[in-house]
């Protein structure tokens, strides 16, 4: 297993944050963003090794604020290359990584009265940009 560079840490760092952030602008609501960015930091804190390493160190990414379309732009792209990176430098930790996020935007989704069919649709397209490429 090869040390991540900060770059590659960022990247790691960037999908998750943003894979959480899609999730809870998808359904608009202040008092929901709250409940969901509590039971993401749950799951985010679930993490171990070299994902756990990434995800709390370092700064924080920075996404675009502009619009959701270009917040998925960054962040579906990110989540590809992180688990590239990973496949490279740490295979043990690919499944990790993704069930990390995965769990973490579930989380989000159930924070607020249930999975809505917005938060549904991002989460699919997460777990897509998760997937193995064929």
């Amino acid at each position: 297993m090869e040390r991540l560079t900060a770059d590659e840490q960022l990247t790691l760092k960037t999908g998750a944050f943003g894979a959480v952030f899609l999730v809870s602008n998808a359904v608009p609501g202040m008092l929901g963003m709250v409940r969901e960015s509590i039971a993401a930091s749950g799951a985010l804190g679930d993490a171990s090794g070299v994902v756990k390493e990434a995800l709390t160190t370092g700064p924080l990414p920075q996404l675009p604020r502009d619009s959701a379309l270009e917040v998925e732009a960054t962040v579906l792209p990110a989540l590809g290359r992180a688990v590239e990176i990973l496949r490279t430098k740490s295979p043990g930790d690919v499944e990790a990584y993704r069930s990390v996020v995965l769990a973490a935007a579930d989380r989000v989704a159930q924070a607020h009265r249930g999975v809505a069919p917005a938060e549904a649709a991002v989460i699919d397209k997460i777990r897509h940009a998760l997937a193995e490429p064929a």
